[in-house]
């Protein structure tokens, strides 16, 4: 590819989960700005969930360290940070990887549909903010229908487990006849929504609380459970026997003293399972007698011992994505010589009609019916003229010869710097 595209990324596979949410980028929108700015890249699209941090970029030649440096302003980490927990990879390893984000198979629940949305959201809010481009565009909405294709036909994600079901799990394995407990679910975003569907659908009662009473009875509406005072949750843990807290909140909901003055009051245990990154469940709350805490990277041990169902399905999946890979690297590669197929046929095209034009004044043709004939005419000239060498181009750039694109821009006298990506 004469452009290459990269990913960098940081994700549970080689973090820990206190370790990945150091990397998380909190303003999303400086944080384009700064990738555009400082790190190379021509393009670029992040990917941000509980389990991973990435970036996918685009640029004729980039610099690994730019990109390091630029991250590391953004989260305010020191770039010595990046060296053991991010990982590059490029054009074919960087479709690769994609592929398996689309089709399930690199999330840390086996096939689950959660990383579809998000990675959906990502390119949207990318190209909201005009960070992605037609390369990163293409590349992203091939690989949703492409994803969406492998999940389909491979049933990889049929009953599916999310992260959500799987701390209702948890809670089942960890709590006895939990449906006679009370149960409290703390957070209102995406990640509460899997808790609560998984909630309802087992039958569970439970309380929901949030910021403001509005969100919480709005969320309640559609996803069940019955709203609760916000302060009234935070001055009352005691009341509750399972904490299910998926907030965004940057510091400690869930404080040490909170939970230490709930269970004075307290006869039985409590669960409290944190979903939230960063943390939002102060750790020391874990030595607290009765009081059992798990966190995302319980869920992943958890996530490890039932996934024994989807693995007969991998090979199935990672046989498709192989042949499926080598499609999506021909129509990136083919992109590099889209400007300079268009930029002949809006030449050709112009030229066509300025000289069927000069033409119909010479013949003096008055008559409709004869003129359609003579444009439809020097149409179907100019298209089979034009197409084999258009398509030739094409095809040398999808298999990877640069050199004939570029011999061809010199032949048509196409000038770069007059396109825009």
């Amino acid at each position: 590819m004469n452009q290459n595209i990269i990913n960098a990324r940081v994700t549970f596979r080689n973090s820990p989960i206190h370790i990945l949410e150091q990397f998380t980028i909190k303003d999303m929108k400086n944080a384009y700005e700064q990738f555009k700015t400082n790190s190379g890249l021509d393009e670029c699209v992040i990917i941000q969930t509980c389990n991973r941090i990435e970036l996918f970029g685009k640029s004729k030649s980039y610099d690994s360290d730019k990109i390091k440096k630029t991250w590391a302003t953004i989260t305010g980490l020191e770039e010595e940070a990046f060296n053991e927990n991010i990982e590059f990879v490029e054009n074919h390893e960087a479709l690769h990887h994609l592929l398996k984000l689309t089709s399930g198979l690199d999330s840390m629940v086996l096939g689950e549909e959660q990383i579809l949305g998000q990675i959906k959201n990502s390119i949207t809010s990318a190209r909201e903010v005009k960070a992605s481009g037609q390369h990163l565009n293409t590349l992203f909405d091939k690989a949703i229908r492409i994803g969406t294709r492998i999940r389909n036909s491979s049933g990889i994600g049929a009953g599916g487990i999310s992260v959500g079901s799987m701390a209702v799990k948890l809670a089942e394995e960890n709590i006895d006849e939990l449906k006679t407990k009370k149960v409290l679910l703390i957070g209102t975003g995406e990640v509460s929504t899997l808790v609560a569907k998984s909630l309802q659908r087992r039958g569970y009662a439970f309380d929901v609380t949030s910021r403001t009473m509005g969100r919480s009875e709005t969320f309640c509406e559609t996803m069940g459970g019955n709203p609760a005072k916000f302060e009234d949750v935070f001055s009352g843990f005691d009341n509750y026997d399972v904490i299910f807290v998926a907030t965004t909140a940057p510091y400690f909901l869930v404080t040490n003293d909170r939970i230490t003055e709930a269970m004075k009051n307290k006869n039985k245990g409590m669960m409290i399972l944190d979903l939230s990154n960063p943390r939002t469940v102060d750790e020391k709350v874990a030595t607290i007698g009765g009081v059992k805490l798990m966190n995302l990277d319980q869920i992943a041990e958890m996530v490890e011992k039932n996934m024994n169902a989807r693995l007969n399905k991998v090979k199935t999946v990672e046989n498709i994505i192989n042949e499926e890979v080598s499609v999506l690297e021909a129509s990136m590669k083919r992109l590099d010589a889209e400007p300079l197929v268009k930029d002949v046929f809006k030449n050709i095209e112009n030229l066509r009609e300025r000289e069927l034009q000069k033409a119909l004044q010479m013949l003096d043709e008055k008559d409709e019916k004869k003129i359609k004939i003579i444009e439809e005419l020097t149409k179907a000239v100019v298209e089979s003229i034009v197409s084999t060498p258009m398509n030739n181009i094409r095809k040398a750039s999808e298999q990877g010869k640069p050199d004939v694109v570029e011999l061809a821009s010199k032949l048509f006298d196409y000038k770069k710097q007059n396109q825009v990506d």
